[in-house]
């Protein structure tokens, strides 16, 4: 490519900007094409694993327990698989879904995602404290995911609380936009560790402690993210967990094809 030696240098930096975000773009709509793909194909062959554990399961029933123990740790680990494909699966979708923005009554879906979180959230002790939240311009459907990944994050992690609590509201940041968040009284986090927070399968609690696979809170991060906006969370040991996130007015965002 031949360049005007005399072309302004913000210029030529400007343009060589706009040809690195392209090169990203396209890189990142490959990831999710391949992440797409790899886990739509693991499905089949897992499918045939859990099925054929199970059948040796029924049949070794009475005959060899240590067999037993061993073919029901086999379909646990399948399952748990099982579910981890699904979440990939999800959030490709999430990643590659049209962007329908309008404005959107944020406190009905609060109201929704509380429906859907079962009898838990329900329990005679948790205390619900939802403030005023006044309406985004987004896409509801999936700003749904996000408020039912955070609730339900707040859900787990307070539950061995004897009085746990979940606070749902807003707060004007330094720079005037709004933010919305999800704030807690449960077990909280190291903050040293929170950047893994929002990256797919981590988690910073064991499996027999609190279950889960760690994609809720990476999809919370790729829905806010293609609205333009940004989430992130606040926690000590002990005292609790808050997660944040603000809205961009408008979104440069691309679905991944």
């Amino acid at each position: 490519m031949i360049r005007d030696l005399n072309e302004d240098p913000l210029l030529r930096t400007s343009r060589r900007v706009a040809e690195l975000t392209a090169e990203l773009e396209a890189a990142n709509r490959e990831l999710e094409a391949f992440s797409y793909s790899v886990a739509h194909d693991l499905r089949a062959p897992l499918r045939h694993i859990d099925g054929f554990a199970r059948m040796a399961l029924e049949k070794s029933r009475g005959l060899d327990e240590s067999l037993v123990k061993q073919l029901s740790i086999v379909v646990q680990a399948a399952g748990t698989m099982g579910r981890m494909i699904d979440g990939l699966l999800n959030l490709s979708r999430v990643g590659r879904a049209e962007l329908q923005r309008r404005p959107v009554d944020m406190a009905g879906l609060v109201e929704k995602a509380r429906s859907q979180l079962g009898p838990e959230a329900a329990r005679p002790t948790l205390r619900w404290e939802v403030g005023a939240l006044p309406a985004a311009n987004g896409d509801p459907e999936l700003l749904q995911l996000v408020w039912i990944n955070l609730l339900s994050n707040a859900l787990k992690y307070s539950s061995r609380r004897p009085q746990p609590e979940i606070q749902v509201g807003t707060q004007t940041a330094d720079d005037g936009k709004l933010v919305f968040f999800v704030r807690d009284n449960g077990v909280g986090f190291d903050t040293r560790y929170g950047g893994k927070l929002f990256n797919v399968f981590q988690r910073l609690h064991r499996q027999d402690e609190f279950e889960g696979i760690g994609i809720g809170l990476a999809t919370v991060r790729r829905v806010i993210e293609r609205h333009g906006g940004r989430v992130w969370a606040e926690s000590r040991i002990n005292e609790g967990a808050t997660f944040y996130f603000c809205i961009g007015e408008e979104s440069a965002d691309t679905p991944k094809t």
